[in-house]
């Protein structure tokens, strides 16, 4: 167990922004720590001050100096040149190191029966070698390889693919073998930047249960509130230069949070109303003579008064799907649908058969299964985008569909602006239109003036969604809405899709999201797909009763 890290007193800038202003705050050991916050106010500051990416202008950054420190971040570097299991052991980092020195000190001890030491020597070097054993043997050295292997298998990379060539993995799986890296570390302080983003649900309950036992401090941030109220026992706010604590879960924070704003509020009022008083008498008597001492006095009180400022509210989106036309009461029909990949090795893989299903209007559907089994795929094929082997797919009377894939934000064209791209696809909108409408998905000022190549994920996600509100649809195929989203803009989804006078098909790794909307699940798994009548909460705990008995 290591000692307290301390951030204290820290002002940092960049350029014109000031990021933090005497902010402080202290990571004790084991402590699960959720960071919060707008994007840009200085979470991954935070994280690149701890790993020494970046340093202060002043203030101070305490850490021990055996602290190690494993930071997952969303930029995975160049992986080439060796297997996924040699990838995960060669970044044990502190382990590897210790084994070479323990190494060393074995040689040093067989070299001294051929050539003694004095007694003094002696002891120091078998005192050194049982401290870099003890250090050795409690960072797991002795079992690296199993435990590299055990990381691998729970992130979704099985025995089949421990020797594949790295270079062969597809960017998400590359992002699940760095993170594979920094869980074998088995770091004192663990460092994760969104490690649930490309995760499918199954791996995602695999990874809270690891981090429940990881014995280690942990600061991480996400979009997932539900994998955050799972693990953390502690919220980071920053926000507006500074750092607030609060000990909690997110849900605790979220409640605690609009109670302090309230309270100061109040506060700020009271304060305001109590200065009025005073600036109307100073005003008032001022040319009194009689009163001079009593003005004056006043003004001395008024000029010590720490005003009490309201910080701005973080922006959040805002929109309402447009009340669709009504359609027939089935929505999508399949029978006997079934689609069959071709490999390029000419084998061919069954993604789902014999699908027979009516989606009546107005479901709310959760469509789920592990990476791989055929979700994006059978959302594709009902939209029109992947043809059936077999089977037919039939949209039904007055069906209006709206779809947003994985693929939308690859399709935006990157050299036009965000007002450009919204008006290529509402060529109807007027000006304002177009402009109130990205107004509602953040997008204001200069903003939509801004390339779509310069956006991140997140901004991407909000003009694609943007644009599925420019005609009115009645029913929704949203693959991975999510997924770019933080946990305001996904609250702020979810709630409009909870009011969408329409159908929803969805896919979404985001459970709280699934708990809260659907009303019927789809399961892909293993070339079929299993349907069933029940809220998401209620599928996941007969799926555990049926996994019991």
């Amino acid at each position: 167990m290591v000692d307290m890290v301390s951030l204290s007193g820290m002002h940092k800038r960049y350029g014109q922004q000031i990021v933090f202003d005497s902010a402080s705050f202290q990571i004790n050991p084991g402590e699960k720590i959720g960071l919060v916050g707008p994007n840009g106010a200085g979470k991954t500051t935070i994280f690149r001050l701890i790993t020494r990416e970046e340093s202060l202008d002043s203030g101070a950054v305490s850490m021990p100096d055996r602290l190690v420190v494993g930071y997952f971040s969303q930029s995975v570097g160049e992986m080439a040149g060796c297997s996924a299991l040699e990838e995960v052991m060669a970044g044990a980092g502190r382990v590897s190191e210790l084994a070479k020195r323990v190494a060393d000190l074995e040689k040093q001890l067989e070299d001294s029966a051929l050539n003694p030491p004095s007694d003094d020597e002696m002891m120091a070097l078998v005192e050194r070698y049982g401290e870099a054993q003890a250090e050795f043997e409690s960072r797991g050295g002795y079992n690296l390889e199993s435990r590299a292997k055990e990381i691998l298998t729970g992130l979704g990379i099985g025995p089949g693919d421990f020797e594949r060539p790295v270079e062969s993995f597809s960017g998400g799986w590359k992002m699940r073998i760095a993170l594979a890296k920094i869980l074998a570390l088995s770091p004192d302080l663990l460092l994760m930047d969104e490690p649930t983003n490309h995760l499918d649900l199954e791996t995602i309950e695999w990874l809270e249960e690891w981090i429940k036992t990881f014995k280690g401090a942990l600061i991480m941030t996400s979009h997932d509130r539900e994998f955050m109220n799972r693990i953390v026992t502690r919220i980071v706010e920053v926000a507006n230069k500074s750092i607030t604590s609060y000990t909690g879960n997110y849900e605790f924070y979220e409640r605690e949070r609009d109670l302090r704003r309230k309270q100061l509020l109040a506060s700020h009022q009271r304060q305001a109303d109590m200065l009025a008083k005073e600036e109307e008498f100073i005003a008032r008597f001022a040319a009194r003579a009689s009163h001079a001492a009593q003005v004056q006095s006043r003004v001395k009180k008024l000029d010590k008064i720490d005003r009490i400022e309201i910080p701005p509210e973080e922006k959040t989106m805002h929109f309402e799907f447009a009340i669709p036309p009504r359609s027939g009461n089935d929505v999508v029909i399949m029978k006997d649908l079934t689609k069959i990949w071709e490999r390029e090795d000419g084998q061919k893989k069954t993604v789902f058969s014999n699908v027979t299903a009516v989606v009546p209007r107005l479901a709310k559907i959760a469509v789920v299964g592990v990476n791989g089994a055929g979700k994006s795929t059978l959302l594709k094929t009902i939209v029109g985008e992947a043809q059936a082997t077999s089977g037919s797919v039939a949209i039904g009377a007055n069906v209006k569909v709206g779809y947003f894939s994985q693929h939308s934000l690859e399709v935006l064209n990157s050299k036009a602006t965000v007002f450009e791209e919204v008006s290529r696809r509402i060529p109807d909108g007027s000006i304002a239109f177009v402009r109130n409408l990205l107004g509602a998905f953040l997008f204001s000022g200069d903003d939509v003036d801004k390339k779509i190549s310069v956006l991140s994920g997140g901004e991407k996600s909000r003009v694609v969604l943007a644009t599925l509100l420019a005609n009115p649809v009645n029913l929704l195929v949203l693959d991975e809405p999510t997924n770019h989203l933080d946990i305001r803009s996904r609250e702020v989804l979810l709630s409009a899709l909870q009011r969408f006078e329409g159908t929803v098909l969805l896919v979404s790794h985001d459970r709280h999201f699934l708990k809260a909307l659907a009303d019927q699940v789809y399961e892909v798994d293993r070339g079929g797909v299993r349907i069933y009548n029940l809220k998401y909460d209620e599928y996941r705990a007969k799926k555990a009763q049926l996994a019991q008995s």
